[in-house]
């Protein structure tokens, strides 16, 4: 076997599982599990019924390109929701089964071991994709912590000359998974400039992009960023993105990355040997989901209001703000973030995630200790249920 899996750690539902083994929660509540980021809301029927429409797909090998009509689609996509002047339909994006798989299979596309050491930036929190990825491909990860002192941003004047000079590939995320933070105009103008130095590859995971809370202030993305500093081409830029949120379609396996047309290419070469072509069922079901738009501002309207309603709960017995973006509140806790995980299951039965296993020790601390990442994907009705016993808790703890 590849001695490089032997690197890997358990994935944080593993240890939480581990955590939790043996504890007997409170049976006269129901169970609430806020501890994964999948989306409980309904999918809508129509992504369903053109899977129905197109299962004579299923009697055709699918190309890795995608079929042109999804790629115009997302092209389209992308051009409105970016404010983009063009995006090249055939050269400038692929469909992908999932930001997951994409983000992982990238790095083993990108980096080049044949380099003395092969490093691979990453913030920290971080979704453990990244980590995998850069481990099995062979490079070094290097983490950048961000924490409440600087906004949860990553702070990249920290990162020494002799770290960017190694450094081949650099992941980001943003809206960020889990402390919800999303990327300045003025960060992004830093991360290009220092691509421009140094020559790294950057995959910006916005995956949670749709996901937040007016319709008049949608998040920044990379493309977009690029785009108003006059960086035609979006050089060494890729930009990943799914339907897994968007739609709550999380079984479907449906995303895009888009980008830097020379790296596509050898990226759609890699793709094409992996065996990652879209299943035509799966192509159309999603072409009908980035055509509509109603599904997804509806999904935006019942998130605002669980928020709302988490902050109107919860605000006046712990220090809670809200998100920039994205379905997680990154809570602070009072106790540990383990014993707060496990005595919150064992007297409430909610479930949540543990911060420090979302996070690595880097530079002598984990920033995820003593943090929770709370995961509002059920129903409203729920999710306020939920928040009141959390509230219960944290008084029990006063």
């Amino acid at each position: 076997m590849n001695p490089k899996l032997n690197q890997l750690q358990s994935y944080p539902f593993q240890k939480l599982k581990q955590l939790l083994d043996g504890v007997t929660p409170d049976s006269a509540l129901s169970a609430i599990n806020l501890q994964i980021g999948e989306p409980k809301h309904a999918t809508p029927d129509f992504i369903r019924q053109a899977m129905i429409d197109h299962m004579d797909g299923l009697s055709a090998y699918p190309i890795t390109l995608g079929s042109v009509s999804l790629r115009n689609t997302l092209a389209h996509w992308i051009q409105r929701r970016f404010n983009l002047t063009e995006i090249n339909p055939d050269t400038e994006v692929i469909p992908v089964n999932g930001s997951r798989e994409a983000l992982f299979s990238f790095a083993q596309a990108v980096v080049d071991t044949d380099k003395d050491r092969a490093m691979v930036i990453c913030p920290n929190p971080f979704y453990q994709i990244y980590e995998g990825a850069v481990l099995l491909a062979g490079a070094e990860p290097y983490f950048m912590n961000a924490s409440s002192q600087n906004h949860f941003a990553c702070d990249f004047s920290q990162v020494s000359d002799a770290i960017w000079s190694n450094t081949q590939l650099v992941y980001v995320c943003s809206p960020n998974n889990p402390t919800g933070r999303v990327m300045t105009l003025e960060e992004w103008k830093q991360l290009f400039e220092l691509s421009d130095r140094y020559g790294f590859v950057i995959a910006s995971d916005e995956c949670y992009s749709e996901i937040y809370f007016a319709e008049t202030t949608s998040p920044l993305g990379a493309l977009d960023a690029a785009q108003r500093m006059g960086r035609n081409g979006f050089p060494r830029l890729m930009v990943f993105n799914s339907l897994s949120k968007r739609s709550n379609v999380p079984g479907l396996r449906s995303g895009f990355v888009a980008g830097d047309a020379q790296i596509l290419e050898k990226f759609l070469l890699y793709r094409t040997y992996h065996g990652s072509a879209m299943s035509p069922v799966v192509q159309a079901a999603s072409t009908a989901a980035w055509n509509d738009e109603a599904h997804v501002i509806e999904n935006r309207r019942l998130y605002t209001q669980k928020f709302s309603d988490a902050m109107r709960i919860l605000s006046d017995v712990i220090n809670i703000q809200m998100p920039d973006a994205g379905f997680y509140f990154w809570l602070e806790t009072p106790i540990s973030d383990t014993e707060f995980t496990k005595r919150l299951y064992q007297d409430y039965n909610v479930i949540v995630l543990p911060g420090s296993y979302l996070a690595r020790d880097a530079h002598g601390v984990n920033p995820g200790t003593n943090y929770v990442r709370i995961a509002l994907v059920t129903t409203p009705s729920e999710c306020a249920e939920a928040m009141q016993r959390i509230k219960n808790f944290v008084s029990d703890l006063n």
